[in-house]
């Protein structure tokens, strides 16, 4: 099968991955992904649909200092490309069945330090004489900052937000279709509470208040999305002076102190939307030492 003839059934493959009702961000990554390959293709040229098109793909990738990880996600969005066209009969068999994907470093993510986050907070502080415009952005980007470093909600499930989705009574929020599809409520204390309901005060004045059920609002009347969350905290994290910063990192942050608070694995497991301890292990493991060292030191073990 050649590059037109992929191209033309990528576009159904997307309608299929809708049709199973795939998150905002999984439709970019697996288009972005095949799309990447195709036009690579298209410049060697190349036949898309075998292995070693695609095994010098990535290799490239890799070489021209692509992270492990980025090259990992574009080449399963060709083999899930691949798998599908399989199964809609548009080719005999799977031609990357038993490919293997890159081997990812183990990467290491230290989460956000008390004086990190305030500064961010900080940096969100509407200056005087701030028009209703702006301190509306401001209250927004405090009171996202505060929510995702309580919560570690996902960067998407936080933008997927809806006003009904908030009880700030409760203090409560409901992810309604976290990844995977599945869903869940997540608590946040009332420092949060109050940030949200400054910016929901100020959201009343906005022009699409009355129509939109979306909890975040965009500037100039857009809706806020999945890229614009992350230019705003990234904005907010320049601003503030914190390097290496990404959106991310507040859920890294978040399962820290939770565990550092003395929360349970299972109820952070539960809160993060997790349903493997490897990855509880994984968000939280740049602190374990340190977490241990406090712990030995309130056990006292070494006191007879």
């Amino acid at each position: 099968m050649d590059v037109a003839s992929c191209d033309l059934l990528a576009q159904s493959w997307m309608l299929a991955l809708r049709a199973e009702r795939k998150s905002p961000q999984t439709l970019k990554a697996y288009g972005d992904g095949v799309r990447a390959y195709l036009t690579w293709c298209t410049a060697k040229p190349a036949e898309p649909l075998t292995r070693a098109a695609l095994n010098l793909w990535v290799a490239e990738l890799l070489e021209a200092g692509a992270a492990a990880s980025t090259a990992r996600a574009r080449q399963l969005a060709v083999r899930r490309f691949a798998a599908w066209l399989t199964d809609e009969g548009e080719i005999p068999a799977d031609p990357f069945l038993g490919v293997k994907s890159p081997k990812l470093d183990e990467r290491v993510i230290e989460p956000l330090t008390d004086d990190e986050i305030r500064a961010m907070l900080k940096a969100c502080a509407p200056p005087k004489g701030a028009t209703p415009a702006q301190m509306l952005w401001h209250r927004r980007d405090e009171a996202l900052i505060r929510f995702m470093f309580e919560t570690g909600t996902r960067a998407g499930e936080v933008v997927a937000l809806q006003l009904a989705d908030v009880d700030l009574a409760g203090g409560v929020a409901t992810v309604r279709r976290g990844k995977g599809g599945k869903g869940r409520t997540v608590p946040f204390g009332p420092q949060t509470s109050l940030a949200l309901d400054r910016y929901l005060r100020l959201r009343r004045g906005h022009r699409l208040a009355e129509t939109s059920p979306d909890l975040w609002l965009g500037d100039r009347g857009k809706r806020f999305s999945y890229d614009a969350l992350h230019k705003t905290l990234r904005m907010r994290a320049d601003e503030a002076g914190v390097d290496g910063f990404h959106p991310h990192k507040l859920r890294h942050t978040a399962a820290h102190r939770w565990l550092a608070a003395g929360g349970s694995e299972s109820g952070l497991m539960a809160v993060a939307g997790w349903t493997r301890p490897d990855m509880l292990m994984r968000y939280t493991k740049a602190q374990a030492s340190a977490r241990a060292a406090e712990e030995a030191r309130q056990l006292n073990l070494g006191d007879l």
